[in-house]
């Protein structure tokens, strides 16, 4: 890796938003390696980068964050293994959002649609079916397999100055998206910038992110990585857009990656705001996310689910059974190396045969990522499920395809998942 790379890679020392300091510490979850840092199977060990994994807040403004910035040509290759498409979940979002934002803006057949981050393009297909000009912008690989699908791209990383570059040669879009990127992309206000030069006046930017309820409610911890500069709740994103002259019109919580919150926001004063806005505000006020209270418990939470992780694993382990992976999304790496599930405790991954990330390994491990269709043939006695956020899902799913053993679900409570009727 490039000493270059690292040299563009830094601490937060102050907030991404409204520049408070000092901030709050939440949690430290060790030295982790960047999530695609992924190597290949029988390769020689080397030199590994690591970086501090820490969520901090602001009491200022709330905005929950990381810890440490990661140069982003570190975490988005141009090998960038990720393909949004392959999830089911979130096809169906995708096709979700195209037909609510078409019903709630009247939205004319010339009306231009730009996705930011727009990976293969699987967030652009369902609006292009619906009659609308699409653009996408991208700088990893997957870009060419969205052209090869037909769907327009530009290849490059997001930014105010490519962002006025696409305004001047396609004009500006009544609808800008950015799914499970807005929180990725250093300077925030230059992002937000960038945003309002791509729309027209009329237009709407519609981000969807992790929320960062859920992930405090529900224990998601796994979901903090580098990828993952900031943690947006709804008084967070009021406080950024307010800036920049922008105001949340609507709001609406979405089940994608165990819990995410999509947003409606435009110029202030172009749209009326929906109730959905002081609903969600107050809601997060109820569970203490405003005045920080929902924070007091949660390292020790982590910590808790992580040692009983470990019991769990401890036992099966002891009697002599085999524990396989199932999943290896983003999110899993963090698990994997907080906890320690190395290959002693979690003997291979399995992924689709079209992933990328076949005949590698998990950053920080020598656990093997291999097809499938081990699993079938091997029948090992568990599974533990990384992508745990849609457990009853994928254990239906491996039960149908003939898997046979029992199916271990990580968090927030590790247990072994028991079996309903149509499970067993």
């Amino acid at each position: 890796m490039s000493n270059a790379f690292l040299s563009d890679s830094k601490p937060v020392t102050s907030c991404q938003i409204c520049g408070s300091k000092p901030l709050q510490s939440l949690i430290f979850l060790g030295y982790v390696p960047p999530v695609n840092d992924m190597h290949d199977l029988g390769s020689t060990p080397e030199l590994e980068a690591r970086f501090p994994l820490e969520l901090l807040r602001c009491e200022k403004c709330t905005l929950v964050q990381i810890g440490y910035e990661v140069d982003p040509k570190v975490l988005f290759p141009h090998t960038y293994p990720y393909l949004s498409g392959t999830t089911r979940i979130l096809r169906d979002n995708f096709k979700n959002l195209a037909e609510e934002t078409q019903q709630l803006f009247k939205m004319k057949a010339s009306d231009l649609v730009i996705d930011i981050g727009a990976n293969d393009g699987t967030l652009l297909k369902p609006f292009q079916e619906l009659g609308f000009k699409v653009l996408g912008v991208e700088p990893s690989q997957a870009a060419e397999l969205a052209i090869s699908r037909g769907i327009p791209m530009v290849k490059a990383y997001f930014s105010q100055g490519s962002a006025r570059n696409i305004a001047d040669q396609h004009g500006q879009a009544r609808v800008v998206t950015a799914a499970n990127v807005f929180a990725h992309i250093k300077d925030v206000h230059e992002v937000v910038e960038g945003i309002k030069a791509l729309l027209s006046p009329d237009g709407i930017f519609i981000s969807e992110s992790h929320y960062l309820l859920d992930l405090i409610e529900t224990l998601q911890y796994d979901t903090i990585y580098h990828e993952h500069l900031r943690y947006y709740s709804v008084n967070s994103l009021v406080n950024l857009f307010k800036q920049h002259g922008l105001e949340i019109i609507r709001v609406k919580r979405i089940p994608t990656h165990g819990g995410s919150i999509r947003v409606y926001s435009a110029r202030i004063g172009s749209y009326p705001v929906d109730d959905s806005v002081p609903q969600c505000l107050q809601n997060e006020e109820m569970f203490g996310l405003t005045t920080g209270s929902a924070f007091q418990s949660f390292r020790s939470r982590v910590i808790q689910s992580k040692l009983e992780l470990l019991k769990l694993l401890y036992e099966i382990k002891s009697s002599g059974a085999r524990v396989y992976g199932i999943g290896a999304p983003s999110r899993a790496s963090t698990l994997i190396n907080y906890v320690g599930l190395d290959d002693g405790l979690v003997d291979y991954i399995m992924e689709v045969s079209s992933s990328h990330k076949l005949n590698k390994y998990i950053p920080g491990t020598r656990v093997a990522v291999v097809d499938e269709k081990k699993l079938y043939l091997d029948q090992p006695e568990y599974v533990l499920l990384y992508s745990w956020h849609i457990a009853e899902e994928l254990a239906q799913n491996l039960r149908g395809h003939g898997f046979k053993g029992k199916f271990i679900v990580p968090l927030p409570t590790p247990r072994v998942l028991t079996m309903t009727p149509e499970l067993a």
